[in-house]
């Protein structure tokens, strides 16, 4: 606990472990089975519950509410887990719940922007440099990839799959997986173009854009079985790995695709 920095006013348990640097603030909670990486920072008001393991240069804002048990009814008190990665930032009254079966985690990533009223339910396992815009909330057992922006407002169903690098409007409601590259939007919400402009931020050529506009096309307007776009795609040149990162995804999708 070199240099840490805890408010008189905070509560902290004498089993949770504190790394380097990290700064406590004013009437702050920590609880037992928390281990907090170096130079992470609790501004005030913050919970955190355990199990839980939170890794280095991590921000909470006020009134956040991590690694507390699953709002799942089936939950009895087995020992369930929150792993937290690196350089996260939660915002105010953000929510994270740990998993509800025995030794099973809730899993975030590295470098995510999680905005005010985020709720990320039992299980969910998300990626890294995610930004989630206000009110975005997870169902339990989500997958959620790298790079996916989540818009505000947007409600995500229970075992529900969001690819990487994907994006879903404001208000949406997802209730079936959105594949890698796409934008879904709509109550339900349904794929309604190729995400051009993130994957431009990523770094992606013209030529892995075209690639996705392709695989949207064949996947979802051309009135193919899905089967029969599959080959298709499985047919095209694919030097920058496009069509292999979307038709694994939807090999792997278990609620079909929006």
């Amino acid at each position: 606990m070199a240099d840490t920095e805890i408010h008189p006013t905070a509560i902290v348990d004498a089993a949770a472990r504190l790394g380097a640097g990290v700064v406590v603030g004013p009437y702050c909670v920590i609880g037992a089975a928390v281990t907090i990486g170096d130079r992470c920072r609790l501004q005030n008001q913050v919970t955190i519950s355990g199990p839980t393991e939170i890794g280095v240069d991590n921000e909470f804002f006020p009134y956040a509410s991590i690694g507390q048990r699953t709002q799942d009814l089936k939950y009895d008190g087995e020992p369930t887990w929150l792993r937290i990665g690196d350089g996260n930032v939660f915002r105010e009254f953000v929510t994270v719940n740990r998993a509800t079966s025995a030794n099973e985690a809730t899993v975030i990533g590295n470098h995510g922007n999680f905005l005010a009223y985020t709720h990320i339910g039992h299980d969910c396992i998300v990626g890294d440099r995610v930004i989630f815009s206000n009110n975005s909330t997870l169902g339990g057992h989500v997958t959620v990839g790298d790079h996916v922006v989540l818009s505000g407002l947007v409600a995500i169903h229970q075992f529900c799959k969001i690819g990487a690098h994907a994006m879903v409007g404001g208000c949406s409601k997802i209730v079936q997986d959105v594949p890698p590259f796409f934008i879904a939007d709509g109550n339900p919400a349904k794929v309604r173009a190729v995400n051009s402009v993130g994957m431009q931020r990523r770094g992606f050529s013209e030529g892995a854009v075209r690639t996705a506009k392709t695989a949207l096309r064949k996947i979802y307007r051309e009135k193919l079985k899905l089967c029969e776009a599959i080959e298709s795609l499985n047919e095209m040149d694919d030097p920058d790995g496009v069509i292999e990162v979307i038709t694994s995804f939807i090999g792997s999708s278990e609620r079909g695709l929006s």
